[in-house]
């Protein structure tokens, strides 16, 4: 018996009322650290969420999802930098205000992947994946070119984290709160749209596109709007993740942050909700304590080489876990739901 959705939700809720109190965890442990660390892991797991939209629902596989999250992150940067100059930019005065900065964040990269993905989906399989590189490739390439805004070296928030009334992100506790809300209100939003006729849609277009144009069904502007859904919350992770860091650069837009995105959906489980998560979890603590387990017991090699593990690590785990980590986790779980049912 395979575990339901319903349950899985049920699993997903409480495990999502318990991270809500990590925060007190990591100082009762007196490691205040590890609630920055989880920030960054809800906000990247967030930008795969929003890429296995496009890979696991529609069939998409996009190796340049991560411009719009760089696009996203350098519109709160840049908005950031002219409150700062106190200068406008295209007109319009800088700001810090979260509920401008990060709305207007997912805005703009909405709009990118709107014309970027009105040229790609035209193409299809390995076409469709050298053409969101080159795209990413040239949005990374411009964004070094802004010399005004840093260049390579990229752009400090100098006057600190957005502006959101009731909430001091400055406070690593509720930048940590606002990145797990973000994360939980984008599977949600994501789960609803997949149960949707838009959502069985796209589940048709993965399996059988030829047959969906058949019975009438046109599949270009339903994998537009996955398209344009997917880069705007995208945007949002950006906007999250430039705000954690406080610091924003070119290599944010990198063709290796694409491939990271990836490997996170692919590790945790494509088409699935928890396997993003999962993904996210999994590679960013093995890319975090590796280094520091290998030091800790003498292979100082491997401690600077540490990627000489890690990927054999996530080849093994892919290989051996059909489905990813979801599968892995939720095949435990057989006949669990059916005693959880009512």
């Amino acid at each position: 018996m395979m575990v339901s959705e319903n349950f899985e939700a049920r699993l997903i809720l409480g495990v999502g009322i318990l991270l809500i109190g990590f925060p007190w965890f990591a100082d009762w442990l007196d490691e205040p650290y590890l609630v920055s660390t989880a920030s960054r892991i809800w906000i990247y797991a967030l930008a795969a969420m929003s890429l296995n939209l496009l890979v696991g629902f529609a069939g998409l596989v996009s190796f340049g999802h991560s411009a719009y999250v760089g696009v996203g992150a350098y519109v709160v940067g840049i908005l950031a930098w002219h409150q700062y100059e106190e200068t406008n930019f295209l007109g319009l005065p800088g700001t810090l205000e979260g509920f401008i900065a990060i709305p207007f964040a997912m805005i703009v990269s909405g709009i990118v992947a709107l014309g970027i993905g009105a040229l790609c989906l035209r193409t299809r399989g390995i076409y469709f994946i050298m053409i969101t590189l080159a795209f990413a490739q040239m949005l990374f390439y411009f964004f070094v070119s802004l010399e005004q805004y840093g260049g390579d070296d990229g752009l400090m928030m100098m006057d600190g984290r957005n502006k959101i009334p009731g909430l001091d992100l400055g406070e690593d506790r509720q930048m940590y709160w606002l990145s797990l809300v973000a994360l939980g209100l984008a599977t949600w939003f994501l789960r609803r749209l997949s149960m949707s006729r838009f959502g069985m849609v796209l589940h048709a277009l993965r399996q059988n596109e030829t047959r969906l144009k058949a019975i009438g069904v046109p599949p270009y502007p339903y994998m537009l709007v996955a398209f344009v859904i997917a880069g705007a919350l995208a945007g949002l992770s950006g906007a999250l993740l430039t705000n954690h860091m406080e610091f924003v650069s070119p290599d944010f837009l990198h063709w290796t942050r694409s491939g990271d995105l990836l490997i996170m959906v692919i590790l945790g489980g494509i088409g699935t909700w928890t396997g993003p998560i999962l993904g996210a979890i999994v590679f960013l603590l093995l890319e975090e304590f590796l280094p520091l387990l290998f030091q800790e017991i003498g292979l100082y090699l491997f401690s600077e080489h540490w990627r000489l593990v890690f990927g054999p690590l996530l080849i093994g785990i892919v290989l051996f876990a059909k489905g990813g980590l979801h599968a892995l986790v939720f095949k435990q779980m057989k006949g669990v739901d059916g005693a959880f049912a009512n």
